[in-house]
């Protein structure tokens, strides 16, 4: 099957997603290097679901039209519905693990909930798992979970940055402050909350957690308790799909400012806030890629569009989350080029692809070569470090854009990795793991 078929495969695959939101099999291309795509099109979550699915098959489509694969390997995808479902996504993960010429090269659940789902069977199937900025934070320790990676940066690191943003903001001390966490009440959710507390016991500052039932659309009774009784200096969200937009308007309703209420990256899309209208002004959140289209990619990404090579809905180029996908495929894809320096260029089993991820290093030159110049951060994993040591931003919605009102700040990984250790050997415990020696 040549490159033009693969790309029409990809093409009727995508638009058939689109339409019926039913998994469909696009023909196998001999020889290809096949990635399974867990998306949610439809559901509650769709919103930001969409342009997630739009940067993947659009990043893939553009890496077969630009340089006919990775390698001379052509990608060749699978869209499966998950709605952002547990039990769905584990059932996507098990139909689509063994396609393409040599099975699965990485699972991208794009769920915390999916990810730790996951996590066991992957490890025994020996596929590795990107949960790029979400999943289970103690998984960049790479000697207990040696097929999870967590680059560039993990829940824990992103409370540390906004504690560190807001203690910036309050002249160097919170203490006396109040934060609140208003939080989707799942393990997303749930993820930030041992570092908040911790921090808490450090810089003197007084935490209020408030959880928010799926899918965060009833939020009244939580934003008239925060605005007109606890009256905290800031919040936190850890929200997802409509519970942000519905946040963002609640907050407004009872005068709380937006300039204090900050979301992590996964509550900083254009979804989040174009529904609250001129509400959202000010609205603040963490970023860990860069915002618009103003990247070579990016930009080429729009040329094989006007060339009607595009898959994707063209309206979402550029923004938050089809930029994030499109760093995350491009991640992927230098974790195979790295292999393929081992193994060859050939269709790559996910063991393998496992050893181009320990051994990758993304550097400033590489990212300026690939056309991503200010859209990523280098990347360093090791066998033992799958974080990678990357950073986070802060963004701020002007009524019409989200603008970058910081530079990447750098989270204090000499306290957090103590306590992914620490985690991690919990973890190891209860699983009977024996880790693997890294060095």
């Amino acid at each position: 099957m040549g490159l033009k078929s693969l790309r029409w495969a990809a093409a009727a695959l995508a638009l058939s997603v689109a339409a019926t939101a039913t998994p469909v099999v696009p023909a196998k291309a001999e020889g290809d290097q096949f990635i399974p795509l867990l998306v949610y099109r439809t559901g509650p979550y769709a919103p930001n679901g969409i342009p997630l699915a739009d940067g993947f098959i659009d990043y893939f489509n553009y890496v077969n039209w630009k340089e006919g694969g990775v390698g001379g390997v052509p990608l060749s995808w699978e869209e499966c519905e998950t709605q952002y479902n547990n039990d769905r996504g584990v059932e996507c993960y098990e139909r689509l693990k063994n396609r393409g010429a040599s099975g699965a090269t990485v699972i991208n659940p794009y769920s915390t909930g999916i990810t730790y789902a996951l996590i066991g069977r992957a490890t025994e199937d020996k596929i590795p798992v990107l949960s790029m900025g979400y999943g289970r934070a103690d998984a960049s320790d790479g000697t207990v979970f040696p097929y999870v990676y967590t680059a560039p940066i993990t829940y824990w690191a992103g409370a540390d940055v906004m504690v560190q943003y807001a203690r910036e903001q309050e002249g160097g001390s919170l203490k006396g402050k109040k934060i609140a966490l208003v939080y989707h009440d799942s393990a997303y959710g749930k993820e930030p909350i041992k570092t908040l507390e911790r921090l808490a016991e450090i810089e003197g500052y007084e935490l209020s957690l408030f959880p928010v039932a799926h899918p965060g659309l009833e939020q009244k009774a939580t934003w008239l308790r925060i605005g007109r009784q606890v009256r905290p200096d800031y919040v936190f969200m850890w929200g997802w799909g409509v519970m942000n937009a519905t946040a963002v308007k609640e907050a407004a309703s009872v005068g709380f400012p937006m300039d204090k209420f900050i979301g992590i990256w996964w509550s900083g899309a254009e979804a989040d806030v174009l529904p609250a209208k001129e509400a959202a002004k000010g609205y603040k959140s963490l970023n860990i890629t860069g915002v618009g289209k103003d990247f070579p990619i990016v930009q080429d990404i729009v040329k094989m569009h006007e060339e009607g090579e595009g898959l994707a809905d063209p309206a979402n180029i550029g923004s938050v989350l089809y930029n994030r996908a499109v760093v995350n495929g491009f991640i992927i894809t230098e974790a195979v080029r790295k292999a393929q320096e081992k193994f060859g260029q050939r269709p790559l089993k996910g063991e393998e692809v496992q050893w181009g991820f320990d051994n990758l290093a993304i550097t400033e030159q590489r990212i300026e070569e690939a056309g991503l110049k200010g859209l990523m951060g280098p990347i360093e994993i090791t066998c033992a470090n799958h974080e990678g040591a990357g950073s986070a931003l802060v963004q701020q919605w002007d009524g019409e854009n989200w603008v970058a009102i910081t530079g990447f700040i750098d989270p204090n990984r000499k306290a957090l990795w103590p306590e992914y250790k620490a985690s991690a050997a919990q973890y190891a415990k209860e699983k009977g793991i024996d880790p693997r020696n890294c060095d």
